[in-house]
Formats: C-alpha cells, structure tokens, sequence
C-alpha cells in the first residue's frame, strides 16, 4: 500500500486532483472534464505498472468467504467494509491491466455515447432541455422581467421589505416561465439593485435576495435540472430496484415491489412544485422579518404610478375573493354530486381483463419472506385472499369479444350512468365566470352590461347542457344547440377583456401565465410528456414575444392574437370532434370539423412563421437561436466529457468501491444524508451539471436501491444542487450578479448576503426531509 492507502482510494484522489486542476485551468468545462478523465487515467496506469498501486481485495478462496456464503449472505453484499475481518489478497487496481481496461473504455464510450446522447431511450427527454432553454431566452428578450419587476415594486413596495418580496415573487414567476438562472439574476440585478440602494436597502440583503431568487428556476418546473436528472433517475432507480429484488430472492422488482419500478420526468415535476413555492415563501419570509427587525435597512417605498383604477376593499373582497371562492366550491360540489362528470360512453368491443391480487403469489420462500418484511404480514394475507377468490372463481379471465347483445347492454348502462353536466362544459363555465368576476373586481366602474349578458350566457349553456344535450347528442348538434349562449358568453368575456388590459397587474402578468399554465398544466395533468410540453412553450414565448415586439412598435398584433385563438379552436375540435378521416364510413359533422381543424392549424403555422420574422427583423431571433444553441451544445457536451471520466471511475474499480463503502452502512438515513453532505460540500467547487453527470451515476445505485420514493430522493438532489448556485467561491449566481452589480457593491456585500439564504436551502431540505409528503402529496393526487 502506497501512503497507508489503497489503491482505489489514491487512484479517487489523484482523479480529483486532476478534476478540480482541469476546472481551475480555464478551459472550458466539457474539455476539462474529458482531459481530466484521460490525464488521470494516464498517470493511475503508470503507478499501477510500477506496482505502486495496490489494492487489497477480498480473498474469496478461503474457508471464512464459503462460509459466508454458505450462510446465504449474497456475494455482491461482501465487501471490505462490512466485513474488515475477512482474509485479503493484494491485486493491481486494473486487474486484467491498463491496456485491456483502455481497449474496455473505448468500446463503453461508443455504447454510452449511442444509449445517452445519439439514440437512446433518454433522448426525446433530453430534447426537451433545448425547447425549454429556447422558451426561456425568448422570453428572456422580450423584456417580461423589466414589466413584472416595476409592477410588483408598485404592488409590494408599501410593505416592510417590499421590494425584496417582489424580487422574491418575479423571480418565482420567471423560474416558472424561463428557467435560465444567469438571464434571470442578471436582469434582476440591472434593473431592481440600483433601485434597492437608492431606496436605502442593506447591499447584503438586496444582492441576497437577488442571487436567491434567480436560481429558483433549478427548482420549480420546467425546470432542466429536473429533466437531466429524470433522465438518469429513471434508469437508476429500475436497475437498482431489480438489482434489489434479486438480493431478496424474487425475480424481479414488479413481483418484489407490487408496482414497476418507474419515475418519469413528468412525475418530477409534479414532485419539485411544492417544494419550489416552500422555497420561495421562506426567502419572502426571511425578507419581511428582516425589515421587521431592520426597518432601516429595508425600508418601505411608495413608488410613483398606479397599477389600475381604484378599488374598494368591499370590493375587492366581494369580487376578488369571495364570489370565484363560491364559483370554484360549487363546482367542486356539483362534481362529487355527479350533476357534473364525464359524459364518455365509448364501450370496448373486448372485455375487461380480471383485477389480479395486489401482489404476486406464486413466489419462492425467500421471495415471500422478503415480500412479507417490505410490505407486511396483513398486505400479504390479503393478496393471499384474493388470489385464492381469483382461483375459486375459475382463475383470472382473460380479455374476450363482447356480442351484439352484450355491447349494446354496456353501452345502456354507462348512459344511465352519465352525469347530467359534462365535465368539459361545467369547466368552461367555472372558468368564464371566475373570469367575469375578476374583470368586475378588477374595474368596478365599468358598465356591468355586458358581465350580465356574459353570465346569463353561462347560465343558458348549463340549462341547455342538462336538458337538451345528451351523452348521445353529437358534437355537431351540440355546438348549435350552445351557439347563441356562447356568443354572449364570449361578449361579456371581450368586454372583460378590454376591462383588465386596463390594469398594468394584469396585463403584464396574463400572458406569461397563460403560456405557463398551457406548459405545466399539460405536464402535470399527465396530458403529455415534457418535450411535446417544451415544444408548445418555444413556440408561445416566440409568439408572445413578436406580440410585445410589435406592441412596441406601435404596429398591430391581430395576426399573433388570431393564430392563438386558432390553437384554442383546434384543441376544442380536437377533443370533441372524431378527426380520424381514414375510416370508411366519415360522418359530415367529423369531416367539416377535420376540414375547420386543418384551417386552424395553417394559420396558427402562419402566425408562428410571422413571430418568428417578425423578431428575425428586430433582430431578436437570431441571438436567441445562437445563445440556445450554445447552452444546449454546453450541456450535451458536459454530458459526454463527463461520460470519459465516469469510464475512468469505472475502470480502476472506483465506482464499485464508493457503493461498497455506503452499503455497509445498515441504516438507509445515514447512507442518504452522506451523500447530501458530500453533493453539498462539491456544490462549493463544481457546478450541478457536473455533479449530475459525474457523481450521481456513482452513488445512484445505492441511494435508489433502497425503500425510499425515488421522486423524494430526486427532488432532495434537485434542491441541493439549487444550493451550488449560491455557495462561494464558485456560485455561479454570485458571479452573475458581480458583474453586473454597482462598484460600491463589494463581493463582501455579495458574500455576506448569501449567506442567510443558504441556511434557508438547509432549512428547506430539513423540511423536506421530516415532511417529505410535501414532494409525493401533488402525484399522489394527480394519479388517483
């Protein structure tokens, strides 16, 4: 042994060494990390060849091993760690030498280039990281910070710490709809730190404030730490479950944990949304409490303008609060009354196939010991019971063709079943009527004329849904049934319309939200995965930006306003009508509604291509595709550069001997919170994209191997790689906002002032840790 150290251990740190010397050398990143792989497998092969590396390796030949495994203790949980008493054999780190481990490199670099970057399953994922990078840096340019920073000064700057508080909330928005830390804390720091000095705020609060703000993006969806680390999860967490049902005996992780052993990008989301908005109300908490205890360091401020006309309290109350509250809850009510449902009464030509037991009985002994220790005595004993009812009933039935007779006896019984209202039209209403409300709530001073047309319109639609249209009633009929009511519904929602554009609140807002809601609603509502997702939002922050483009220019955006309205038609046609035009027999309704929906699209591909030479004229388009192209280059080539070190780690058997180390601890705690210490302590010196690629392949078989949710698990790592934003000496955050910070703002002032919202990212991750429901409850209740 060299230095009283194994071989693997110098061979870790010698890679470390030549890991941090590559990122401190100025090169770029992706460079650095492939040289760095290479250079330190180029000296651990010399060192080995001198027979100056040696690793001691477990002597599986003696009498003390058989025994071992003769007591049923599986080989792959026999290490040096658990188990420092058995008899050792000193072997060379590259057991076959260096030159066979460099020709088995080669050959993985050519298989993990093809599975991860090229052509793997993860791909269509990754793609998602350039849509949301494209969406993000549009939106970036089209300015939506510099309007949601003033309006929010004007809204929260009365308040004891207002302007911090504001920072807090545009910055949450921005994460939500651009998710581009550096465009985010740069922006914010041009625009909102001159005016929080000259408002007499503390630097270190406001350069605090500003920094933490800016990295929510890591956190709250769409989020591209949460896409690259879904993209790896995934595969972990099903190789580390099977690897897990093997060493319980069972056959395979479905048997083993009664559920596939999946986690999607999509259920991540879902996952990081509360913790995002936890995150943010603890730094707008901090900010208030500081102005509490420091009113002269974080004073309120009165700045000039108004947000819209002026509104009574009762008012607000009454139209702003109260009335869509009774909206919402009468709908909620309506919908558990079965007076609103679905209204589907589509029968399948083939039987349903019958419910097995909730796991698997047919296993070895070993298996079902271990079932019985995961999941309990009683879950079994019911699984048991209905397998035995399963079997006493002729066994589980299999899927069959319906009859004539018994087709149209199913499709009898759902239309008895149907609710009176459609799910879709009571949605329609509740969300026009909370939006006739807010515009009364919004400008009280309006003519409430057309809010009552709009509103009798709503009512007539629920009437004419309940008694006139049936869950039979084609789509067709329908729509002339509901003509006239939803022209006056869309009367008073135009009049609404011009009514709110007159609050500067919701005009900047609105359509930045929309955007957001048609993005993450579509992920988190399991319409679709985060790529086609991505797509929709590149393509709205393109339109929505042309729109401001020409708004600024004094010129008309009719043409972007009617290509949305386009989209919205071709969704509603699309969800109500049977598009599917290459059947034999098409009814006239479905092939005038096909031909309404090709229209549509066209000129919604009109308006997209108009966007986008509307910005390619303004010059906007042009650096926004090559900044687009650069991140995502930036990020695929990390991807592969940290793939050559990976290999590396590999190769001398440094990754099997880190996973060793941590299996031999007993308790999975202790074994998660080493390496949330260590992601912490590396999110000092390296950046998350790093960490992500490098270090969580290596300690991902293990933390995913265990009994914990793999959504906490990754959430967990999403927030502390938040962390590495922050911290000195490498936060990039902090860089970010030095250089575009005033010269009588020192990095002292920076450093300081980040330093509380650190504790604030360990305060959230303790949170999380003791009320980890707070990441499971959302897909909980989105997959009941």
């Amino acid at each position: 042994m060299f230095l009283g150290l194994d071989g693997i251990e110098i061979g870790l740190i010698i890679l470390l060494l030549c890991l941090f010397g590559g990122i401190l050398s100025g090169f770029p990143v992706a460079f650095a990390l492939g040289g760095a792989g290479l250079i330190a497998f180029g000296i651990i092969a010399a060192l080995d060849s001198a027979g100056l590396l040696i690793h001691q390796a477990i002597d599986t030949s003696t009498q003390a091993y058989a025994d071992l495994i003769g007591q049923g203790v599986k080989a792959d949980a026999i290490s040096i760690f658990r188990y420092p008493e058995l008899p050792r054999v000193a072997q060379h780190v590259f057991e076959g030498g260096w030159v066979q481990a460099m020709d088995r490199n080669i050959s993985f670099i050519v298989n993990r280039m093809n599975e991860r970057v090229l052509a793997g399953q993860s791909i269509e994922t990754l793609l998602a990281v350039l849509m949301f990078v494209l969406m993000g840096i549009t939106l970036e340019r089209s300015k939506i910070a510099n309007d949601l920073l003033t309006t929010m000064a004007r809204v929260f700057g009365p308040l004891p710490g207002g302007l911090a508080v504001s920072i807090v909330v545009v910055g949450a928005f921005l994460a939500a709809s651009t998710g581009i830390v550096g465009a985010t804390v740069v922006t914010m720091g041009l625009l909102a730190l001159p005016t929080m000095l000259r408002n007499n705020y503390s630097p270190e609060l406001a350069t605090g404030v500003i920094a933490a703000s800016g990295t929510l993006g890591q956190i709250i969806p769409p989020s591209i730490v949460i896409v690259l680390l879904g993209t790896l999860a995934g595969d972990l967490y099903a190789a580390a479950q099977e690897e897990r049902a093997n060493l319980a005996g069972c056959t395979d992780a479905l048997t083993y944990l009664g559920t596939p052993a999946v986690v999607s990008v999509g259920t991540l989301f879902q996952a990081a949304l509360l913790p995002g908005i936890l995150l943010a109300l603890l730094y707008a908490v901090y900010s208030f409490g500081y102005a509490l205890l420091n009113p002269e360091k974080a004073p309120a401020v009165d700045l000039e303008g108004s947000i819209g006309e002026p509104v009574t309290r009762s008012e607000r109350l009454t139209w702003l609060l109260a009335v869509p509250l009774a909206i919402i809850i009468a709908f909620v009510g309506l919908d558990a009354a079965r007076v609103i449902g679905s209204q589907d009464v589509t029968v399948s030509s083939y039987s349903d196939i019958t419910k097995g037991a909730i796991l698997r009985t047919n296993v070895s002994d070993e298996c079902k010991a271990s079932m019985i220790e995961l999941h309990g005595q009683s879950k079994w004993d019911l699984a048991v019971k209905q397998q035995a009812d399963i079997d006493a009933a002729g066994g589980q039935h299999q899927s069959e063709k319906l009859t004539d007779e018994e087709r149209a006896a199913a499709h009898e019984a759902k239309i008895a079943a149907a609710a009176p209202i459609g799910t879709g039209i009571g949605f329609f209403v509740t969300l026009m009527a909370i939006v006739l409300a807010f515009s009364r709530g919004i400008s009280p001073s309006s003519s409430p004329r057309p809010m009552i047309i709009g509103a009798l319109g709503l009512v007539l639609i629920l009437l004419i849904d309940a008694l006139l249209v049936s869950p039979v009633t084609t789509p067709g009929v329908t729509v002339l049934l509901i003509a006239i009511p939803t022209v006056m519904v869309l009367f008073g929602c135009r009049a609404a319309a011009i009514a709110m554009a007159q609050n500067d609140l919701v005009k900047v807002v609105f359509p930045p939200l929309v955007l957001i809601v048609a993005v993450l609603g579509s992920i988190l509502g399991g319409i679709t995965n985060p790529t086609p997702a991505a797509a929709l939002g590149a393509g709205g922050a393109i339109m929505l930006a042309a729109f401001r483009k020409l708004h600024d220019e004094q010129r008309s955006g009719r043409v972007i306003l009617m290509s949305t309205f386009a989209i919205v038609i071709c969704l509603l046609i699309g969800v109500n009508f049977d598009l599917r035009v290459n059947q034999e027999l098409v009814t006239f309704e479905n092939g005038l509604a096909f031909l309404i929906a090709y229209l549509t699209y066209l000129y919604a591909m009109f308006g997209l291509g108009y966007a986008c030479w509307v910005l390619y004229r303004s010059r906007v388009l042009t650096p926004v595709v090559r900044e687009t192209a650069k991140v995502t280059s930036m990020v695929f080539s990390i991807l592969i550069g940290s793939q050559i070190l990976n290999l590396v780690v590999i190769s001398f058997g440094g990754e099997h001997y880190i996973q060793d180390f941590l299996k031999s601890y007993d308790n999975e705690f202790t074994v998660f919170l080493i390496v949330m210490m260590v992601l912490f302590l590396l999110g000092f010196v390296l950046d998350f994209l790093e960490i992500i690629y490098i270090v969580i392949p290596i300690v991902g078989p293990v933390i995913y191997g265990g009994s914990f949710d793999p959504k906490w698990v990754t959430i967990m790592i999403a927030v502390n790689l938040q962390t590495s934003f922050l911290t000195p000496p490498f936060g990039f955050a902090l860089f970010y906002l030095r250089g575009v910070a005033p010269p009588e703002v020192t990095t002292g002032h920076i450093y300081r002032g980040i330093v509380p919202f650190v504790l604030i990212q360990v305060v959230g991750l303790a949170i999380l840790w003791l009320f980890p429901g707070i990441v499971t409850i959302v897909p909980d209740l989105i997959g009941v």
